[in-house]
């Protein structure tokens, strides 16, 4: 799985884009197939699910293996497995942003779950129903969240090879198009989250009064400003691109570390449950504010060193 997904980048990195999506999708429908086949059909149960996820993996990897031989930019030789330092610490601070979105996603859980529990059995909702509905919650929203990042991740080779050829207007051009697209994504997901947030539960099986209490509040509290994060995810992802790791990891931990834990932790000793659902816009608001600031001073350099080169 590893190996797989590390390969995926690199092609969709050389040019082939539509052969990366391909093996993911290849992986990802086998499994959706061989679910129901071992689980139902063979009555072999998780253990079915298990197997069925480590055939999905497998086949991901071998198709993955089988394009190192058409690789166009990339020729492997003896001397492509030496250990170069520089190497290893350029391609480490560009990816150090996406490290730190993995682990703050962990490092967010985990202190939810505890002032769900510290604060849970003094409210009506108890600590089982928090913690369930608010996982349930982000789940979804992370299938929307994921759109947002394909569309800034697939632009990553297109801002990156502009930058480097110093073509500014064309990754001025494309950073436009991805929050554009992005803020129309956070758009509908707000729209959903507000309007329907009953109907996205259910998805996930029904509950009693007080679980599908909670989970309109999630929705509609805890992600008001889901609006918002259109623009802080793509920006993180553009800042990466354009190698700034700095600033991208900056952006991603703004939101999940620097913002949200510190105010879930002060809401929640005065509105105990409900302080962590507030402390999600507010974690939302600030973040939104800081990538604009950083991407308001990065398009005036883009500006400049337009005019430069056109001098």
């Amino acid at each position: 799985m590893m190996i797989g997904i590390t390969l995926n980048s690199i092609i969709r990195a050389d040019g082939s884009p539509k052969y990366a999506m391909i093996s993911m999708l290849a992986g990802a429908i086998l499994n959706i197939i061989l679910d129901p086949i071992a689980i139902f059909v063979f009555n072999m149960g998780i253990k079915g699910a298990a197997i069925a996820t480590i055939i999905s993996q497998i086949v991901t990897f071998i198709i993955n293996i089988l394009y190192i031989k058409n690789f166009k930019s990339v020729k492997i030789s003896k001397d492509s497995f030496k250990i170069s330092i520089n190497k290893i610490r350029q391609v480490a601070m560009l990816g150090i942003s996406s490290f730190i979105t993995q682990m703050a996603i962990v490092i967010v859980i985990t202190a939810e779950n505890r002032l769900y529990n510290l604060y849970g059995t003094n409210s009506k909702f108890g600590t089982e129903i928090p913690i369930t509905v608010h996982g349930i919650v982000m789940k979804i929203n992370m299938i929307l969240t994921s759109i947002i990042i394909g569309i800034a991740v697939g632009s990553q080779p297109i801002v990156g090879y502009n930058y480097g050829a110093k073509q500014y207007n064309r990754v001025k051009q494309t950073l436009k198009w991805v929050l554009l697209l992005s803020t129309i994504v956070s758009a509908v997901s707000f729209i959903l989250f507000q309007t329907i947030p009953e109907t996205l539960i259910s998805i996930f099986g029904s509950g009693d009064e007080l679980y599908n209490e909670f989970a309109c509040l999630t929705f509609r509290i805890f992600l008001m400003l889901t609006i918002c994060n259109g623009i802080q995810i793509a920006s993180g992802i553009f800042f990466q691109a354009v190698g700034k790791p700095i600033k991208s990891a900056f952006i991603t931990l703004s939101r999940q570390i620097l913002f949200y834990i510190p105010s879930a932790i002060i809401l929640s000793k005065f509105y105990g449950v409900m302080g962590v659902i507030y402390a999600g816009p507010v974690a939302d608001a600030l973040a939104f504010t800081i990538s604009v600031i950083l991407l308001i001073f990065e398009m005036k350099k883009l500006d400049k060193q337009s005019n430069i080169k056109e001098d």
